[in-house]
C-alpha cells in the first residue's frame, strides 16, 4: 500500500497545534526562588518572567524580551536550559503547550529589590525557600518548581510534562 503524499500545507493541517512559552529562572543569591505574582491567573498565581512566543521569535529570545517587560531586568545569554515543559490541550486552552525554562541565575538583593513590575502582568516580587513556596502554590505548580530547582542543582535538564490545561 502506498502513502499518499499531501503538499506541504494540507499536511500541517493534520499535525499537532501548539503554542510555545520561554522563562527565565532566578533565584537570590541563598538559592531561594524568585517569583512574581500574577494579576490575571487565580489559577497559577506565582510564576517566572517570561510568556508566549511571538512569531519568528526563538525561545531563548522571548524568555530575555518577557523578562525585560515584565521586571526591567535585561540578560545576556543565552544561559543553560534547565526544563523542557508540556501540556495537553483541555476545556481552557485548545492547543498544547511547549515551554523552555532557562536559568536566570542568582540575583542580588539590590538586583531583586530593582526589579520594576509591569502592573498590567504582576504586583508582588517574593523570595521564598522552597519548602516555603509549597504552601503558596497548587500542587502542580509546586511539582515544576521542584523539578527546575533538581535541574539547577544536577545540572540534568528536566522534562516536565503534567502542565495539561485540564487539571
Amino acid at each position: 500500500m502506498s502513502a499518499t503524499w499531501l503538499p506541504p500545507e494540507e499536511y500541517a493541517e493534520t499535525l499537532l497545534k501548539a503554542t510555545a512559552f520561554a522563562c527565565l529562572f532566578f533565584t537570590d543569591e541563598d538559592d531561594r526562588p524568585v517569583q512574581l505574582r500574577a494579576v490575571y491567573s487565580q489559577a497559577h498565581p506565582w510564576q517566572w518572567p517570561g510568556g508566549t512566543m511571538d512569531p519568528g521569535e526563538r525561545p531563548w529570545e522571548t524568555a530575555v524580551r518577557e523578562c525585560r517587560e515584565e521586571t526591567g531586568m535585561v540578560l545576556e545569554g543565552p544561559t543553560r536550559l534547565l526544563a523542557a515543559v508540556y501540556g495537553l490541550p483541555g476545556a481552557e486552552w485548545p492547543y498544547s503547550t511547549v515551554g523552555f525554562v532557562f536559568d536566570g541565575g542568582r540575583l542580588t538583593a539590590e538586583r531583586i529589590a530593582g526589579i520594576a513590575l509591569d502592573p498590567a502582568e504582576h504586583d508582588t516580587v517574593r523570595v521564598l525557600s522552597l519548602e516555603e513556596w509549597r504552601a503558596h502554590m497548587p500542587e502542580r505548580d509546586f511539582a515544576r518548581l521542584r523539578a527546575v530547582m533538581e535541574a539547577r542543582r544536577t545540572g540534568v535538564t528536566a522534562y516536565f510534562d503534567a502542565w495539561d490545561w485540564d487539571d
